[in-house]
């Protein structure tokens, strides 16, 4: 019996392939979004039109019909000239289907959409790509590399990721230049531009333009973009690709959302414009080159953009980086919020980010080794009970929440067991063992130092220095006095200074007794990095000596922590 060649993997000839899209992104809990040049929320009659829609929506396959209709109208064009698609990335796609194919050439400025590159890739063409990493677009140079095999040019203004534009004089000398070749002009951020290069363009008989809703329209969710295009190209465009490309939902709103006026859009707009050019201002004060920007987002040059965004991503703010492209390694792109509130909080993260006044440390797994002293006396307090617990045991019970007191810990862990005794017994028996008060000897005397002294000494020579602990005050300054580094710090917040973590209130008393408002904190718990956090802090974690690493940065990391650190001497490459 002959096999299925459709079942043996080996007998099919595979081109090579790229990895599906993706951004890279960081595990920490995100709020505030602005990876993806995403718009404002919609309006709420917008939103109140799926309650009103007709059931036969769902039901019957649509027709977008209308709404090019309305687009047309917009646009000053016929409405056959308007093909809707499933975002602008659904009408490029059809474009580089309908007019690439192997043997044909797509000219491509970069850095640019790396959709482009990819629909070429799959319609079996051949990518020339001319640089374009700053000044005007590269007309000149495009021309240059136009040839017989040239199908299609792309202009991608304002630019993405860059925010660079063209000009109307650069398409109409390339659509002159090259009457043979479909000139693309992927105008998804003209709303945010000086200059909208659409109403030019459409006068011009091998220029197509794709226009989105996903940006200045705030409906990314609903995946509608369109291709304006003379009558011939438009019917290859429609031919394309299937005749249901856009859900009659997506259409149903769409068309609702074009028919309120525009005013909030045009406030949405103006503001981002305020915000691009003052987030530029700051990016550059902060050390920073960004690049002069026409859409809704700041693409800037670092000294560590994977640093950037990941102190960001502690913050709760999603930003833009492009590790997988070498030439690009160094940027960031941060998208305007748009809204006066969220972008306060990014200036502020960012100042916290680039230039810290203090770092904030706890004290236990991070200044001084416990694995033989606390965590040893939760386990021999256990033990005392005729509770076997293991280190491991330990570990998980201080990753819960309100897991920073030691003695409310031991007695959680007798409690699970069975073992039904007060928290005063429990407290009183962990300090005989801790403190070594029936004996000569305490678990207290096993604790060491973690850090260099000379690593203290250099940081403190950057930045001012302070503990925030959930240890009795006693205990950490005789830790300290005897590690002789009492001399480093120049504030200690202890358990009767304020409640404990993750309660942010220890914390931003640290802050206040220092007199700064921008810090980093290092803690080796959950706890640590959720009061960090919640104080407006940079939140960073530390795998202590007795936590099994993976386990333990995959926790702080998901709580929260922009970074887990292996060593306090990391922190030297991170600051400024």
């Amino acid at each position: 019996m002959k096999s299925n060649p459709l079942n043996d993997m080996a007998s099919i000839s595979l081109r090579p392939h790229r990895a599906p899209y993706a951004v890279p992104a960081h595990p920490a809990p995100i709020d505030l979004r602005l990876d993806a040049n995403e718009g404002p929320p919609p309006r709420l009659e917008v939103v109140e039109a799926l309650a009103g829609l007709n059931p036969e929506v769902l039901q019957r396959y649509p027709k977008a019909r209308a709404l090019e209709a309305v687009l047309a109208r917009k646009h000053g064009v016929e409405p056959h000239r308007v093909v809707a698609t499933a975002g602008a990335d659904g009408a490029i796609e059809r474009i580089c289907s309908a007019f690439l194919g192997p043997g044909r050439e797509l000219i491509l400025p970069v850095p640019t959409f790396e959709m482009l590159s990819r629909y070429a890739e799959i319609a079996g063409a051949r990518t020339v790509e001319i640089d374009w990493s700053n000044g005007p677009f590269p007309t000149q140079e495009v021309l240059a590399a136009a040839g017989l095999e040239t199908a299609m040019i792309a202009v991608i203004s304002p630019n993405n990721p860059t925010g660079a534009v063209a000009e109307n004089a650069d398409i109409v000398r390339l659509s002159e230049a090259c009457p043979q070749t479909v000139i693309l002009v992927d105008a998804a951020y003209a709303e945010f531009a000086q200059a909208d290069l659409t109403p030019v363009a459409l006068t011009l008989p091998n220029v197509v333009v794709t226009r989105t809703l996903s940006k200045a329209w705030g409906l990314a969710g609903l995946r509608v973009g369109y291709a304006i295009a003379p009558t011939e190209i438009a019917l290859r465009i429609r031919a394309a690709g299937g005749p249901y490309d856009v859900s009659g939902v997506s259409l149903a709103i769409a068309l609702a959302r074009l028919q309120c006026d525009s005013d909030d859009i045009e406030d949405y707009i103006n503001r981002v414009r305020l915000e691009r050019d003052e987030l530029a201002e700051c990016i550059r004060d902060l050390g920073g080159e960004p690049v002069p920007s026409q859409a809704n987002f700041v693409f800037a040059r670092v000294r560590d953009a994977v640093w950037i965004r990941d102190s960001l991503a502690g913050q709760g703010i999603g930003i833009r980086i492009f590790p997988d492209q070498p030439k690009l390694s160094s940027c960031i792109r941060i998208t305007c919020p748009g809204n006066e509130s969220s972008f306060s909080r990014v200036l502020t993260a960012l100042s916290r980010s680039f230039q810290p006044q203090a770092i904030l440390f706890d004290l236990d797994g991070v200044l001084a080794d416990v694995s033989n002293s606390y965590r040893r006396a939760i386990r021999e307090t256990a033990r005392s009970f005729g509770v076997e617990v293991t280190f491991e045991d330990v570990a998980e019970a201080k990753a819960a929440p309100d897991s920073n007191n030691d003695w409310v810990v031991t007695h959680r862990l007798l409690s699970a067991r069975g073992v039904r005794v007060s928290l005063e017994e429990v407290t009183r028996r962990f300090e005989s063992i801790y403190q070594g008060v029936s004996a000569e000897f305490g678990l207290w005397m096993t604790e060491r130092l973690l850090p260099e002294m000379t690593l203290l000494e250099r940081l403190r020579q950057r930045v001012r220095l302070g503990i925030v602990t959930g240890r009795p005050r006693s205990d950490a300054t005789r830790f300290l006095r005897c590690a002789g580094v009492d001399a480093m710090f120049d504030v200690m917040v202890c358990m009767e200074d304020a409640p404990l973590k993750p309660d942010p209130g220890p914390v931003v008393l640290a802050l206040r007794r220092l007199g700064v408002e921008r810090a980093w904190m290092i803690g080796d718990t959950p706890d640590d990095v959720r009061a960090a956090r919640a104080a407006g802090v940079v939140p960073l974690g530390i795998i202590a000596p007795s936590d099994e690493s993976s386990i333990t940065s995959e926790r702080l990391l998901a709580v929260g922590a922009a970074r887990v650190l292996n060593t306090l001497a990391e922190l030297e490459e991170l600051l400024p």
